[in-house]
């Protein structure tokens, strides 16, 4: 196993982790844990795709990586407008 292959698979791990812990109830998939296990995991997935090219792979992830930012985000800004 090359490395960049590692980095996808950890990747990979990454994402099935939030996705199993948010359909067994385990985790919110709106909260930043299961958010930030999908952004790194598509990233970790993305980092071994620049090794080995694959567009439409690189496609899903791009889009599974800005969907987590975008949760992010939302997450961050709402936190913002809440009074203390």
């Amino acid at each position: 196993m090359t490395v960049p292959d590692l980095f996808g698979v950890v990747g990979v791990l990454l994402i099935l982790t939030a996705y199993a812990g948010a359909t067994s109830g385990k985790l919110d998939a709106r909260r930043a844990p299961a958010l930030l296990l999908n952004l790194a995991g598509a990233l970790l997935i993305l980092l071994s795709l620049y090794f080995d090219f694959n567009l439409s792979a690189v496609l899903m992830e791009g889009a599974w990586a800005l969907v987590a930012l975008i949760g992010l985000a939302r997450l961050a800004l709402g936190a913002l407008r809440k009074p203390d």
